[in-house]
């Protein structure tokens, strides 16, 4: 019914665009219509036709499909385009730290587990595990006739030796992942046991898994060792669905099917190129033209959306995302400062620093950036804990925070701090990427309309904004993390005092902490780690939640929506589709 529907709407378009005086220089169009920076499909069809080159080939592409081809059966090239990134720099699973980056090596690396659409751990690596009833050990049996891409027989040894190397914190930033870990015992070639010093809810889902936690994301030591670390962050060798045939900084990573998968059903794919485009438009009009079969982003620009949705050739696919982008705010500069975080709130509202803080988290007009920056796509953030963790949400705490919403309230702590009206405030540089620009500007908008301050957007190519905030070298920036699938990944990667993203490059005398640290989150984030019972667990969530939010760790913005858009000729399982991340090995083109 639906593509009978599909149907009868393109012969209709098909008649209107033959209806027209062949006189009329416009072709039956408004000036606006021939206008713009692209033909609307009304005047593409119209210009087709006024040429003789218009068929319903046209205007009814891929609606009447052959059963071979509906059936999506496997083979060809998915040709694909990520936004927001200039260049990948590494997909070393040790220093990955961006969506795409975790979006390739998901595809092309392994881990013991995966995690499913519905966010539950399922084996990959991992035949089948045993937990001790004191949740202390885990006894995981490993696949067999598992094959690395350089031909080498996977087996426990391996499994030793990502987990040595993930463990130094010199070599992997994911370190903190796998510290609760306190002995690896190889059993036999085929099974492994990990001790833990106490109780870990996420251990399966974060601390296993090949896209959340990257800790155990296994490599092969015979490939780094003779590629190089820089060689083999640009062409990793493991025993993913995908290898990697070619990369060169700047340019796109091209995967091809693994013929020696272990799952003789996937991939469905010969061949994936995964290009990174710096810009907006380019990715536009690249999907639309043809070029490029699928997109993803940081998340896909909003911008693009509806214009997505209005491209009968294209599917769009909504979802809640994981994740949370807020402004961050530097504690050490003055105007802002707070050294003691652990002070009650009331102690806290005395210092002048944190009454600027908590004036710039409630300045935010959340819906009002989501509108503007986001053309309405996106979910208003007051924590780190996002929509798609559905049961750890909490819904309320955009009414109970500190950080809500109020100007009124926004404007007093500034007069209180001795800004009445933003009067001698200091200009201050709001980091952002060049993707995130129009973001930026709303923010800053925001603030000059609320606050009366003025904020100078500061673009920065990714890499390079990175650098600057792992060393505490900016005023504000946006930006946030882009794939959360458990608790632990908002809370123990960003809220506590040794969160990996918290400063890790700072200078520790100047500050002694990153962008915050307090003892009492500290501790029940610690405690909500190792409680198994969801129902403990969610009340311990939603508690160190509330205290990063009324203490501004930051001033949380907004939890993105995960968009997946591609070409009518892509099929992509249920399967396929993680909130935030994108499995090739079942999707197929026709």
């Amino acid at each position: 019914m639906k593509d009978e529907h599909l149907i009868n709407k393109a012969e209709a378009e098909f008649r209107d665009a033959l209806d027209f005086d062949q006189r009329d220089p416009l072709f039956g169009l408004s000036q606006a219509e021939m206008s713009g920076p692209m033909l609307s499909r009304r005047a593409t069809l119209r210009l087709l036709a006024a040429g003789g080159a218009l068929t319903m080939a046209h205007v009814l592409p891929g609606l009447r499909p052959n059963p071979a081809m509906a059936a999506g059966h496997g083979g060809g090239e998915l040709r694909c385009a990520w936004a927001g990134v200039a260049e990948i720099v590494t997909l070393d699973p040790a220093r990955i730290n961006q969506v795409l980056q975790f979006q390739i090596a998901s595809n092309v690396m392994s881990g013991l587990m995966h995690i499913n659409n519905d966010l539950v751990a399922e084996g990959d690596l991992a035949e089948s595990w045993e937990i001790s009833a004191d949740g202390l050990t885990y006894t995981v049996k490993l696949r067999e006739g598992v094959t690395f891409h350089n031909g080498d027989a996977f087996n426990a040894d391996d499994v030793l030796y990502t987990f040595a190397r993930s463990s130094d914190p010199e070599q992997s930033i994911h370190s903190r992942v796998i510290a609760n870990v306190t002995d690896l015992e190889k059993l036999n070639d085929f099974e492994v046991r990990f001790t833990l010093s106490k109780p870990q809810a996420s251990f399966l889902t974060k601390a296993l898994e090949r896209a959340s936690g990257r800790a155990m994301t296994i490599v092969s030591r015979r490939a780094i060792e003779e590629m190089g670390l820089s060689q083999y962050g640009l062409t990793p060798v493991g025993t993913g669905p995908f290898r990697i045939t070619e990369h060169q900084l700047g340019g796109a990573v091209v995967m091809e099917k693994f013929a020696e998968y272990f799952d003789p059903e996937r991939p469905k794919l010969d061949k994936i190129t995964i290009t990174p485009v710096d810009g907006t438009e380019p990715l536009a009009a690249a999907l639309e033209a043809g070029d490029i079969d699928y997109i993803g982003g940081n998340p896909v620009p909003s911008e693009l959306l509806d214009r997505f949705k209005a491209n009968p050739d294209l599917t769009v696919d909504i979802k809640p995302g994981p994740g949370f982008q807020s402004v961050w705010i530097n504690p050490w500069h003055e105007a802002m400062r707070v050294e003691d975080f652990n002070k009650p709130i009331e102690e806290l509202m005395t210092e002048s620093g944190f009454k600027v803080r908590l004036a710039l988290a409630k300045a935010l007009d959340r819906d009002l950036f989501i509108q503007q920056a986001m053309f309405g796509n996106g979910v208003a953030a007051h924590g780190s804990i996002n929509a798609a963790m559905g049961f750890y949400f909490d819904e309320n705490l955009a009414q109970t925070s500190l950080q809500a919403f109020d100007p009124e309230g926004a404007q007093q702590l500034m007069a209180d701090a001795g800004y009445p009206g933003g009067e001698g405030f200091p200009t201050l540089k709001l980091q952002t990427t060049p993707n995130t620009r129009r973001a930026g500007l709303v923010v800053a908008n925001i603030y000059k309309q609320v606050l009366g301050i003025t904020v100078e957007v500061d673009p920065q190519e990714f890499s390079v904004g990175i650098e600057q905030f792992n060393k505490m070298d900016f005023d504000l920036r946006l930006g946030g993390s882009g794939g959360d699938y458990d608790p632990d990944d908002g809370l123990v990667d960003w809220m506590q005092t040794n969160s990996k993203f918290n400063g890790p490059d700072r200078d520790k005398d100047q500050y002694p902490f990153g962008f915050w640290s307090e003892t009492e989150s500290d501790a029940l984030v610690d405690e909500q780690a190792a409680t198994a019972d969801p129902d403990a667990r969610r009340e311990l969530v939603m508690k160190a939640n509330k205290i990063t939010s009324d203490k501004v760790c930051c001033g949380f913005l907004f939890h993105p929506v995960d968009a997946l858009v591609h070409s009518n000729r892509v099929t992509v399982p249920t399967e396929s589709r993680i909130p935030g991340l994108h499995d090739f090995d079942r999707v197929t083109i026709s």
